[in-house]
């Protein structure tokens, strides 16, 4: 297998991971809100930096008043939040690609600073930007960081009467309507890019109770999250000299949260899977330190019509049926399951990886988020994310 890895770890400002799990150096931290000497300071040392102080964000604590477009943007009360999509996308051939997108937001102070300085900013961003080639199996990726000044990086607020936008230098989301229902997705790296226009045909799924998420059973650790599960995509993507035009769904989901993971949170396997039936499904479990699974999070079945279920853990198993040892850090990850929705509506499929290398290493958090392929009682495909293989969550989310 041939493994291409655009690395390119910018300077000027970026930062943040998915899965927000960056904590702040003091004099890094303070260099963030105001330059030291004028000069650009390597970002990627927040991912290594003890855990910041969540007092003074708001925490996910009660059901949400969801009102969209509005929550489609940003909510900078929040310490954490990200904007995510994955799509398993073809040629007209048959060809597939699978891909990943998401930017991250990293508030550093929950207080809005007053300078003359358009560098002076409270937030951090960071993106990741994957593409799979299934049939060369060759996965690209790069990340990128900046601060949230002088238009480097930014989202939409829930106060602003503007458009959905979330950008990170030249790539970016952004809304073509005022309803946001149709979105644009702009990526360009050094040996690959996409360029997709998604259309959202159901309306926004909410997740855990009415969009409040549980991560533990301790009040606070929960994140306001919900999901476009099928958004109907087509667009170009380049690999190389080569530029293939494609189709299919995406998935999207929309977090923010502040000290959402327990203490006792090793990491997660997460799955977005959409069938071909017309349904979709989340699933996840957070894996604690001492090998057991964290109650309190679940699941949800979206079926064709747009109605859910919301699925507590006891409503779903997952069983890991294959490994895959990563050669860049040597972490061993699941790379097969067999999956069992209970009830009435219940349903069993297995679970497999398009390629097995998809692994983001290399700098920052590492973990592996790759296309995988649905067959047994559905069929269908969509992306899954495992963390904490290669080192603990704690204290990163």
């Amino acid at each position: 297998m041939s493994i291409v890895s655009s690395q390119r770890s910018r300077v000027n400002w970026r930062i943040v991971i998915p899965l927000f799990l960056i904590g702040l150096v003091l004099i890094f931290g303070i260099g963030l809100i105001e330059p030291l000497n004028g000069s650009a300071l390597e970002a990627r040392t927040q991912f290594e930096a003890p855990p910041q102080d969540p007092s003074g964000f708001a925490r996910a604590i009660e059901p949400w008043d969801w009102q969209f477009p509005r929550d489609h943007g940003a909510h900078p009360e929040f310490q954490t939040e990200w904007w995510y999509y994955t799509g398993v996308l073809a040629t007209d051939d048959g060809r597939p690609f699978g891909f990943q997108f998401t930017i991250f937001r990293r508030a550093i102070t929950p207080l809005d600073a007053i300078s003359s300085s358009e560098f002076r900013a409270r937030d951090i961003y960071m993106a990741h930007f994957t593409i799979s080639d299934i049939a060369a199996q060759r996965f690209y990726h790069d990340q990128r960081y900046s601060r949230g000044g002088a238009g480097l990086a930014g989202a939409a607020s829930s106060e602003e009467e503007t458009r959905y936008r979330v950008w990170l230098e030249d790539w970016q989301v952004l809304a073509e309507n005022d309803e946001a229902t149709r979105q644009r997705i702009v990526a360009a790296s050094d040996d690959f890019a996409l360029d997709l226009a998604l259309t959202q045909i159901k309306a926004p799924a909410l997740q855990g109770d009415n969009g409040l998420s549980p991560k533990s059973e301790e009040i606070g650790n929960a994140s306001y999250y919900y999901s476009l599960t099928r958004l109907v995509t087509s667009g170009i993507i380049i690999v190389g000299a080569e530029t293939y035009t494609v189709s299919g769904n995406t998935w999207m989901d929309h977090e923010f949260s502040t000290s959402a993971l327990g203490d006792g949170a090793q990491g997660w396997d997460w799955f977005g899977l959409i069938f071909e039936d017309g349904s979709e499904l989340m699933i996840g479990q957070i894996r604690q330190i001492d090998g057991t699974i964290e109650p309190a999070f679940g699941g949800l079945l979206v079926h064709p019509d747009g109605s859910a279920r919301a699925l507590d853990a006891a409503d779903f198993t997952i069983s890991v049926t294959d490994t895959w040892r990563s050669p860049h850090t040597d972490a061993d990850y699941p790379a097969g399951w067999e999956v069992q929705v209970l009830g009435d509506d219940g349903f069993r499929f297995s679970v497999a990886p398009l390629q097995a290398d998809q692994e983001l290493h290399g700098a920052g958090i590492q973990y592996w988020e790759g296309a995988v392929q649905v067959s047994g009682d559905v069929s269908g495909y969509g992306y899954a994310e495992l963390t904490g293989y290669v080192e603990s969550m704690r204290n990163r989310f």
